[in-house]
């Protein structure tokens, strides 16, 4: 199971990369050399998943990866099509900075019975989208406007609300591309707030950014356009 491992390695203060990978923008025939990229970088969990993907070819997608990379790998779904069973486990997400009810409990109930036929590991998590300079696929999608930026304290109580309803990660988003990653500051007071393991990513473009959200309390990090954009991000 992956979540206890997550707790672990929370508990033990060893901070974690995830490479989140779009399903949109890999071509089968140059995956090889993606995972051979990914097999040689830091990264402990890998992450599929896009704000608009419709699901096409994901099994065979997922299944090839797995031949290449013994890394787990995770679904960040943006809407049930996403589903495989292909994949280890999947951030079951709920989106607590908007008032979208179909990303607050729409998708997820038409959800339910597709994760009955798999054995996937589900893990119930609380996703926070922050004001990062311009608009992302994610506020496109969801028509749910991000959190700002220089409101900690109410992003902060947005997160501990999460862990109160019973999610067991909090993940802090700036989004797929962004301008501006999640401040530091941010990052820090949420980190202090909850008491579950805390994922940031988007805008993080260089190695000193990830070891800054590191410094402030991230436990995941997640790598997506960076990686996406530079196969040598992490050489």
């Amino acid at each position: 199971m992956l979540y206890p491992q997550i707790l672990v390695a929370k508990k033990q203060n060893k901070k974690q990369i995830a490479i989140l990978l779009d399903p949109d923008k890999i071509e089968i025939n140059k995956l090889s050399i993606i995972c051979d990229k990914i097999n040689k970088t830091p990264a402990t969990l890998v992450f599929i998943g896009g704000s608009s993907f419709e699901g096409k070819h994901l099994d065979q997608l997922i299944a090839k990866i797995k031949t290449q990379i013994k890394l787990p790998i995770v679904l960040f779904p943006g809407n049930p099509s996403q589903i495989s069973a292909e994949a280890d486990a999947i951030l079951f997400l709920m989106l607590l900075s908007g008032r979208n009810p179909d990303y607050l409990i729409e998708h997820q109930v038409n959800a339910v019975p597709i994760l009955a036929k798999t054995n996937l590991e589900i893990i119930s998590t609380g996703y926070i989208l922050i004001e990062s300079g311009h608009q992302t696929a994610v506020e496109r999608v969801s028509k749910t406007k991000p959190l700002s930026r220089t409101n900690l304290e109410y992003v902060a109580q947005t997160a501990k609300a999460g862990q109160y309803i019973g999610n067991k990660l909090i993940y802090l988003e700036a989004g797929s591309g962004a301008q501006n990653a999640v401040p530091l500051e941010m990052i820090k007071k949420v980190s202090n707030t909850i008491s579950i393991p805390l994922l940031v990513g988007g805008g993080i473009r260089s190695k000193k950014q990830i070891e800054e959200a590191f410094k402030n309390g991230a436990d995941i990090v997640v790598i997506g356009t960076a990686f996406e954009n530079d196969l040598t991000f992490f050489d």
